[in-house]
C-alpha cells in the first residue's frame, strides 16, 4: 500500500516537474519497497526480431541464458529481489537431414536465349514445352565443369497459354525483398536512405525528422548492344513531397563508380509518381539502342531549419520503387515462375525426385491479398509456412500415401536477413502432411538475484493437507508439541518462545521430509520456495527458501 500511495504523491507532483516520467521512474527505482513479482511469459515474433534472432527461434539452451536476461530486464524493469518468471520460446534443434542441400544449392536462372534454344521464341517455355525434358541439355551448355553429385536449382519461367507478340522485358529488377544487386552511394547527409523493404525498394530521409541527405542508388552494369527499339517503364509511389523534382531517374552511359564524374540524363516520365504505388507509361527509351548503360534513383531530402521553432520547412519525401523494366517487342503472355532441382550424376545432369519448389502460382494459390503467400510469392515470419503447407500439400498431391516423404522447398523473406529460401521434409502421417519439426517449444524459468536476471531452477511448491499429516507422523516423537498443534490447526505456530514453536530449524526438517517425497530424485543444487500455513498471532502463509547442497536440503 506504501508504494501505491508514494506512486500518487509522485503523479501529484508531476505538473510542476521538468521531466515528470523521469522522476516517477527515479522514484520507483529507489523505493524501499521493491515490487516482487512472479509470471509467465512466452515469447511472440516482435521478440525474436528484438533480440535479432532471424529464424525466430534460439540455437541452443546457453543462447537463451544469454540473451533473455537483458530482455526481461527491459519487461519488467521495476521488479527486485525474489521475482521469478518462466519465459518459454522456441529452440532449434535442426531441421530434417537433406534440407540444407536444397536450400544453399547453386541457382541457374534461364534466359531468352536458353528458352530459344527449345524453339520458344519467347522469355519463358511454351506451354507445350517439357521443361524436365529440356533442362539438361541447357545445362550441358551453361553450367561449366560440373562435379559429381552437383545439385542446382534450375528457376525458369513457362507460359500458361501461347503468348502474344507485344512488348515484351528484356530488363527487369523487381525490388520486392531485395535491391537487385544495386548499390547505394552517400554524396551527403548521416543517413542511410535507401532499404530494402518487402515489397519494394524505399527512399526515406525522415528519421523522427526531416534531415538533409543526397543518396543515390545506382544499378549494375545494363548490356543494351544487340537491343533496339527500347521502352522503359517503373512502377513507384511517391508521398510526403513538397517538391518532387528532388526525386530523379537518371540514366549514364559513361559511369565509372563515380556518379558525380559521370554525364547524366534525366528522364522526364508523362506519368510521374504520385501517392499510389502505380505503373508509369512505356516511356521511349530509344536513344539507348545499343548502349551499355547505367540506371540511378537520386534521392534528395531537406532538413528542418533548426533557427525556425515551430514550422516545417523540411522535405523529406518517401519513394517507393517496386519494378522497373526495360522492354522492347516480343511476346508476352500469363507464365508461372517455377524452379526444378537437378543433380549431376554419372556424367549428365539427372531430375531430382522427391522434392518440390513452390512456384508463383502455387503461392497465388494461397491467397494474394494483403499478408497472404502470394501478395508477394513467398512466406515469412507473419506468414508461416506451416499455416498453409499443410493443406497446399494434401490438395496438390491428392494421392500420397501413408508415410511418403516430400521435401518441399520455398522462398522466404526476412525482415532482418532479406530475401532466402528455406524448406522442410513432409511425411504422410495419418493422411496429413505433416512437417519435420524444426524447433521445439520449451521453458526457462528465471529469478532476479542481486540486481539481475539469472537463470534459475527454482520450483515453487505448498504445503497439502497430506504434507502436514505425514510431517506430524515423521516428527511426532521429536517434537510432540509443535506436530500436535500443526495437526489440529493445520499450520505451524511461529510465535517465538511458545511450547509448540516450530524453529527456522524444524521447518527445514519439516520441509526435506516433504520434498524428499516429493521428489526423491532432485538434482544437486535444485532450488525450491517451500510455502508453508503459519500462526503468528494471525493465520497467514510464510515462505522458505531451499537448495539441495550434497545430498541435502538446506536454506539458501
Amino acid at each position: 500500500m506504501k508504494r501505491i500511495i508514494y506512486c500518487l504523491a509522485v503523479l501529484g507532483l508531476a505538473f510542476y516537474g521538468c521531466n515528470p516520467m523521469e522522476d516517477i521512474y527515479d522514484g520507483l527505482d529507489t523505493s524501499a519497497e521493491p515490487i516482487v513479482g512472479s509470471d509467465t511469459y512466452t515469447l511472440v515474433s516482435d521478440d525474436y526480431d528484438e533480440l535479432e534472432l532471424t529464424y525466430g527461434s534460439f540455437n541452443s539452451e546457453d543462447e537463451a541464458k544469454i540473451l533473455l536476461p537483458g530482455f526481461l530486464a527491459d519487461k519488467y524493469p521495476f521488479w527486485g529481489e525474489g521475482s521469478s518468471v518462466v519465459v518459454g520460446y522456441d529452440l532449434y534443434i535442426g531441421n530434417a537431414e537433406g534440407v540444407s542441400d536444397f536450400t544453399s544449392s547453386d541457382i541457374y536462372e534461364f534466359t531468352n536465349s536458353d528458352y530459344a534454344t527449345t524453339g520458344s521464341d519467347a522469355f519463358g517455355f511454351y506451354p507445350d514445352v517439357n521443361a524436365t525434358n529440356a533442362i539438361p541439355e541447357i545445362l550441358d551448355t551453361q553450367v561449366a565443369s560440373p562435379v559429381e553429385g552437383q545439385l542446382i536449382l534450375a528457376k525458369y519461367d513457362q507460359y500458361s497459354e501461347e503468348p502474344e507478340v507485344g512488348l515484351a522485358e528484356i530488363v527487369l529488377y523487381d525490388f520486392v525483398g531485395s535491391l537487385e544487386g544495386w548499390s547505394t552511394v552517400e554524396e551527403s547527409g548521416d543517413d542511410g536512405v535507401w532499404t530494402s523493404e518487402s515489397g519494394y525498394v524505399q527512399g526515406n530521409g525522415y528519421f523522427g525528422d526531416q534531415y538533409s541527405n543526397v543518396e543515390w542508388l545506382v544499378s549494375p552494369t545494363i548490356d543494351l548492344t544487340n537491343e533496339s527499339d527500347l521502352k522503359f517503364q517503373i512502377t513507384q509511389e511517391l508521398d510526403f513531397a513538397g517538391d518532387v523534382s528532388l526525386v530523379k531517374i537518371l540514366v549514364s552511359t559513361d559511369y565509372m563508380d563515380d556518379v558525380l564524374s559521370a554525364t547524366w540524363d534525366e528522364i522526364t516520365l508523362g506519368t510521374p509518381a504520385s501517392g499510389d504505388m502505380a505503373s508509369s507509361e512505356d516511356y521511349d527509351f530509344s536513344a539507348y539502342d545499343g548502349e551499355t548503360i547505367n540506371i540511378a534513383f537520386k534521392y534528395t531530402s531537406i532538413g528542418d531549419d533548426p533557427a525556425t521553432v515551430d514550422t516545417d520547412e523540411g522535405d523529406a519525401s518517401r519513394w517507393r520503387i517496386q519494378s522497373l523494366a526495360i522492354k522492347t517487342v516480343g511476346a508476352t503472355g500469363d507464365t508461372n515462375s517455377k524452379g526444378e532441382y537437378f543433380m549431376y550424376s554419372g556424367g549428365s545432369w539427372e531430375a531430382v525426385e522427391g522434392v518440390y519448389y513452390l512456384s508463383s502460382k502455387d503461392f497465388d494459390s494461397m491467397g494474394e491479398d494483403f499478408n497472404q503467400p502470394g501478395q508477394y510469392d513467398n512466406f515469412g515470419s507473419s506468414i508461416p509456412p506451416d499455416n498453409y503447407l499443410p493443406t497446399f500439400l494434401s490438395l496438390t498431391f491428392p494421392y500420397a500415401q501413408e508415410e511418403e516423404e516430400l521435401f518441399v522447398i520455398y522462398d522466404y523473406y526476412s525482415s532482418s536477413s532479406g530475401a532466402q529460401r528455406r524448406g522442410n521434409l513432409y511425411t504422410v502421417t495419418g493422411g496429413e502432411f505433416i512437417g519435420h519439426e524444426s524447433t521445439i517449444s520449451t521453458t526457462l524459468q528465471f529469478g532476479y538475484e542481486n540486481g539481475i536476471w539469472v537463470p534459475d531452477n527454482t520450483i515453487r511448491y505448498t504445503f497439502s493437507a497430506d504434507d502436514y499429516v505425514l510431517v506430524a507422523t515423521e516428527l511426532a516423537d521429536t517434537y510432540p508439541n509443535a506436530t500436535s498443534s500443526m495437526s489440529n490447526y493445520g499450520n505451524m505456530d511461529r510465535r517465538a518462545g511458545n511450547a509448540a514453536e516450530w524453529t527456522d530449524a524444524m521447518v527445514l526438517e519439516a520441509a526435506a521430509i516433504v520434498l524428499d517425497n516429493l521428489d526423491p530424485s532432485a538434482a544437486e543444487e535444485q532450488k525450491y520456495i517451500v510455502t508453508v500455513e503459519i500462526y503468528n498471532g494471525s493465520n497467514t502463509t510464510e515462505d522458505f527458501a531451499v537448495i539441495k547442497i550434497g545430498g541435502e536440503w538446506v536454506y539458501q
